[in-house]
């Protein structure tokens, strides 16, 4: 069966299966509704061999047994939304809406249905393809998913591809990021009767104050940011706070950008912990490493997959830093490239669209990018 005659027969399964793993919430670390979904729809469709790992990744290795040069082709099923019930969802003749139906709810789709056309085509990879449905790329899932990936297959995985972007950006450069959790501890007491008293919101105020007074690094072609994205504690308008926590970050695309942030972050911190009857608790809780790899052996990849892309879509892709799940194998000097299975807006926020349109030329991307990995004619 060609390309264009599976999509065409497979149109309406595509729809159907979004709207039924929208349906299904998947916080990072709470992923095993989807992850029972995608294993048994592989499954249904012939595949042997399926499991979901400790991680709750679900793993289609396809003739990966003795092969130390696989291709690992993943998109990650957990959405950046913290709800346990059903996200919202509604579509018209030209978009879906709903939380997560980009971000990644539509790629795990294209890659379980590029699955069923190599197995239906009877396609066998001769070094391998390891297929999966991963977990935890979102937040403080920290990519769990895709560390486990490269625990199980030490030394094994040669090329990685993830399907999490727009059809028109790669994103070949990786953004990494440490992320803390602040606390802060004082006396704390009656607002009027202890007037005077250490505050812990007011301490926290004035870290996040240093925080923001920070000039980041400048280097070309680098870009770094930082970011405190939440803030709690107190008891009542009463009381003079004895407890207070931030999450807070930075990010950059370059390792050396990155350790004079640590050192920063880390100063101030150590300052505000000098204060007296003041006690700054910090917890590291995400850690998300730069790349590590000659620049030569991504445009090797380019090569392969940028003309497919750009032939489909009928225009240059733009190449961007992202932080995705290709900052582990980039971080561990393995080629690694992130690209768009569909077109859509108003990621990480309720107001999410995909443009209905794009999911079959993503769809064709896909199969025409696997096979090409695979070393098989297209």
């Amino acid at each position: 069966m060609d390309i264009n005659t599976f999509i065409e027969k497979n149109k309406d399964l595509a729809f159907q299966m979004i709207r039924e793993l929208c349906a299904i919430p998947a916080p990072s670390g709470f992923e095993e509704k989807r992850a029972e979904y995608c294993r048994a729809f592989l499954e249904s469709i012939g595949a042997k061999g399926v499991y979901i790992d400790d991680a709750l990744n679900v793993n289609f290795p396809l003739n990966c047994e003795g092969s130390n040069e696989i291709t690992a082709i993943c998109a990650h099923t957990d959405t950046v939304f913290p709800d346990r019930e059903p996200l919202p969802y509604w579509e018209d003749d030209e978009k879906i809406y709903s939380p997560g139906v980009a971000d990644d709810t539509a790629s795990v789709v294209v890659l379980l249905l590029t699955v069923k056309f190599f197995l239906e085509n009877s396609i066998v990879p001769e070094k391998g393809i390891l297929f999966s449905c991963n977990s935890s790329e979102e937040g403080l899932g920290n990519l769990k998913g895709t560390r486990e990936l490269f625990r199980t297959y030490e030394g094994r995985i040669k090329t990685f591809i993830t399907y999490d972007s727009n059809l028109n950006s790669i994103s070949n450069r990786c953004v990494g990021s440490h992320r803390y959790h602040v606390e802060i501890k004082t006396e704390g007491g009656h607002s009027f009767g202890a007037f005077g008293k250490k505050n812990a919101i007011a301490c926290l105020a004035d870290i996040v104050s240093e925080i923001y007074k920070l000039r980041v690094p400048e280097k070309d072609g680098a870009k770094t940011t930082y970011n405190v994205g939440a803030i709690e504690g107190g008891t009542s308008v009463n009381t003079i706070a004895q407890s207070a926590s931030m999450l807070c970050e930075y990010r950059s695309d370059d390792k050396s950008c990155l350790a004079i942030m640590e050192k920063a972050f880390q100063d101030i911190f150590r300052s505000a912990n000098e204060q007296e009857k003041v006690e700054v608790l910090v917890t590291r809780v995400g850690d998300r490493p730069c790349s590590a790899i000659d620049a030569s052996l991504i445009s090797a990849l380019e090569e392969k997959l940028v003309p497919i892309i750009e032939e489909e879509i009928g225009e240059k892709v733009a190449f961007k830093s992202s932080s995705t799940d290709c900052n582990i194998p980039l971080s561990l000097g393995v080629p690694a490239l992130c690209i768009g299975t569909n077109c859509h807006g108003g990621v990480h926020t309720r107001e999410e669209w995909l443009l209905k349109s794009s999911l079959m030329p993503g769809l064709r991307i896909s199969i025409k990018a696997a096979m090409k990995l695979a070393e098989v004619e297209i």
